[in-house]
């Protein structure tokens, strides 16, 4: 198994934003075309069929999802999707315009650490608008958004060719590098002044 271990700082660009910090404060909003269960008395919700779980600018969407509150009042959200359809998992950053998104096969998010675990056939980016700016991929991801670290498993159910993980960083454009590194335009054709029209042989 190959483990990796990424400070986010590193994999974010040198980043030290976290995600959004006012999603602690707000509620969890949970919908589905399918079945449901509350259990007030164990502290559990089932959702079954196009699950749909938002807080503030966290947004999740599953097939199936078993949510679980703990004594202390924090929630651990246990989330799998269907037949070709994996598991999305979305998160505005404290970045303007800047936000995690990533998929699996399932997944877990717990409040308590603020800690989403994307598990099998995992892919996360950092979104920078609608531009990926880093994507890391394998067996297993975890992403620990109060510390900014991703941990990074490979095995079997990674997407890579061996089992391996894979971290690509976009190169950051700095202001004028389009117009440094575009090719010049080329010059418009003009017609020959010296040159005389051949004459038949």
């Amino acid at each position: 198994m190959h483990r990796l271990l990424i400070p986010l700082a590193l994999v974010l660009a040198f980043s030290a934003a976290q995600a959004e910090k006012a999603d602690r404060l707000k509620p969890f909003v949970f919908s589905s075309d399918k079945t449901g269960l509350v259990d007030a008395v164990n502290q559990r919700t089932e959702l079954l069929g196009n699950v749909i779980i938002t807080k503030g600018s966290l947004l999740l969407r599953a097939e199936k999802v078993d949510v679980r509150e703990t004594r202390d009042g924090y929630h651990q959200a246990f989330a799998s999707g269907a037949s070709g359809q994996p598991v999305s998992f979305r998160q505005a950053r404290d970045i303007p315009g800047e936000a995690i998104d990533g998929v699996a096969n399932q997944l877990e998010y717990d409040t308590r650490t603020e800690t989403v675990r994307f598990i099998g056939n995992a892919t996360v980016r950092r979104l920078r608008g609608t531009a990926v700016a880093e994507e890391v991929t394998g067996a297993v991801i975890v992403y620990n958004s109060r510390t900014e670290v991703f941990t990074l498993e490979g095995g079997t159910a990674s997407p890579n060719p061996n089992g391996r993980t894979r971290i690509v960083m976009m190169p950051r454009v700095q202001p004028g590098d389009d117009a440094a590194s575009a090719p010049a335009a080329p010059l418009p054709l003009k017609p020959s002044t010296t040159l005389q029209p051949g004459k038949p042989s």
